[in-house]
C-alpha cells in the first residue's frame, strides 16, 4: 500500500480575507504601509478593485468623528410635537424621508424619533381616538460630535437603531447622523430607486393633492407649461434661480415663500444652491390647466 496520500480535493478554499491576512504577515508599521499592502493585493488579483476601495473606506472611517459626516442642523427635516396628522403627512411625503426628529418649540428640544411607517395608520383611516404624536414616537439616541464614527457604526448594528441626534459640547443640537451616512463613507453613495428614472419623470413629481416635488433646476418654461403659470425666464432659466431671487438670499431647508399665489418650500439645499423644492398650488391653476 502506497504511503503517498493524494491531497484532499475537498479542502475549503481560502477567502479574500484569508489572503489579505497572509499579506499582513509582513506587519505594516503605519497606515501608509497598510494601504500599500492593500494596493499590492489588488495588483496581484488577491482582491478586486471594489474590495480594495471598501477596505480603504473602512480605514478612512476609523479616522473620522461624527462631526465630519453629520447632516448639519440647518438641513435637518424635523416635525413638531403639536403638528396634526395632515401637517405631518405633508412633510413626510414632500421630504420622502423614513425617519424624523420630533421637536418641541425648536431643534434643541428633541422629544423623540418618528418612523414614517408608524404614522401611516393614522393618515389613511378614520380613528375615533384623538391622535397625538407622543403616542408613536420612539426614544432619540444622542451622541456627541466627537464620537468616533467606527464606534458609532458598531453601536448602530448592535443596538439596532438607524439614526442619532448629534450634540455639541454645550448640549445644543448640531446635526444628525444615520447608519446610511456611515455606510456611504465605506461603499460610496447609496442611490435610491428614483435615481434611474428619466429626468422628465423626476423633474416634477406629484406627492399629494395640489403638492408637487420639483428639482430646483427645472426650467421655468417647463414649469409654466406644467402648471399654467406665466413666470418670466428672461432673467432666470430655472425655478431655483427664480425662488432664490425672491428670497433675496440662499434659503435654508424648510424656508417658504409665496410667489404669485404659489407656495415654494425648500426641501433640500447645500451651501451653494437649492436642490429640491416643494410646490403647493392654488386650486385655480389646476382647474385652468385641466380645462
Amino acid at each position: 500500500m502506497s504511503d503517498d496520500i493524494p491531497p484532499s480535493t475537498n479542502a475549503p478554499k481560502k477567502g479574500w480575507l484569508d489572503k489579505v491576512s497572509q499579506l499582513f504577515q509582513g506587519e505594516p508599521q503605519n497606515r501608509e504601509e497598510l494601504v500599500d499592502v492593500i494596493n499590492d493585493a489588488e495588483q496581484r488579483e488577491v482582491i478586486t478593485e471594489d474590495t480594495r476601495e471598501m477596505i480603504e473606506g473602512v480605514l478612512e472611517v476609523s479616522a473620522l468623528r461624527v462631526r465630519d459626516i453629520m447632516i448639519p442642523r440647518a438641513q435637518i427635516v424635523s416635525l413638531n410635537i403639536d403638528n396634526t396628522v395632515e401637517e405631518l403627512l405633508s412633510t413626510v411625503i414632500s421630504s420622502a424621508h423614513s425617519r424624523f426628529p420630533v421637536v418641541n418649540d425648536d431643534k434643541d428640544h428633541i422629544e423623540g424619533i418618528l418612523l414614517a411607517k408608524d404614522l401611516l395608520q393614522y393618515g389613511f383611516k378614520n380613528n375615533e381616538t384623538p391622535f397625538t404624536l407622543a403616542q408613536v414616537i420612539r426614544p432619540a439616541v444622542v451622541v456627541p460630535e466627537s464620537k468616533r464614527v467606527d464606534v458609532l457604526l458598531k453601536e448602530f448594528r448592535s443596538q439596532r437603531y438607524h439614526m442619532a441626534i448629534v450634540v455639541d459640547e454645550y448640549g445644543g443640537v448640531s446635526g444628525l447622523i444615520t447608519i446610511e451616512d456611515i455606510l456611504e463613507e465605506i461603499v460610496g453613495e447609496i442611490e435610491d430607486e428614483f435615481v434611474h428614472e428619466s429626468a422628465e419623470e423626476t423633474e416634477i413629481r406629484q406627492v399629494a393633492k395640489h403638492v408637487y416635488m420639483i428639482k430646483a433646476l427645472t426650467p421655468i418654461d417647463d414649469f409654466n407649461s406644467k402648471f399654467n403659470t406665466r413666470f418670466s425666464d428672461e432673467e432666470f432659466d430655472t425655478v431655483g434661480g427664480l425662488v432664490s431671487h425672491a428670497f433675496g438670499h440662499l434659503p435654508a431647508r424648510d424656508e417658504k415663500i409665496t410667489i404669485d399665489n404659489i407656495e415654494f418650500k425648500v426641501v433640500s439645499a447645500d451651501t451653494r444652491r437649492l436642490i429640491q423644492l416643494s410646490v403647493k398650488l392654488p386650486t385655480s391653476n389646476i382647474e385652468e390647466k385641466v380645462t
